[in-house]
């Protein structure tokens, strides 16, 4: 799991902010996701948790000559002892094998 480096993640007198990119869902899965994580929807692209707060946005990226995917990226921000169990299961929820 710990292959794939997040694309920013800094850490300041114990708030954890983490950024991450998954491809092949949807804006609305990766949302059902932290919703059942136990996060609410608070606006159009922002789920608020328990001490924890994540920003997503879409885009479509290329994948050969031909094909396009959806790229999510999440922002995670709040407490680090709360937050990196949040992110790591988000990451399970997400982990697709090869195969």
């Amino acid at each position: 799991m710990d292959a794939l480096s997040p694309i920013e993640r800094s850490v300041d007198d114990g708030r954890l902010r983490e950024t991450r990119e998954f491809r092949g869902m949807t804006l609305e899965q990766a949302i059902g996701y932290l919703e059942n994580l136990g996060g609410n929807r608070t606006g159009t692209h922002e789920i608020d948790g328990d001490r924890w707060h994540a920003r997503l946005s879409a885009r479509k990226v290329p994948v050969g000559p031909s094909y396009r995917l959806t790229e999510i990226r999440i922002t995670w921000t709040g407490e680090r002892d709360v937050l990196e169990p949040i992110i790591y299961r988000f990451r399970l929820k997400t982990f697709r094998a090869s195969g």
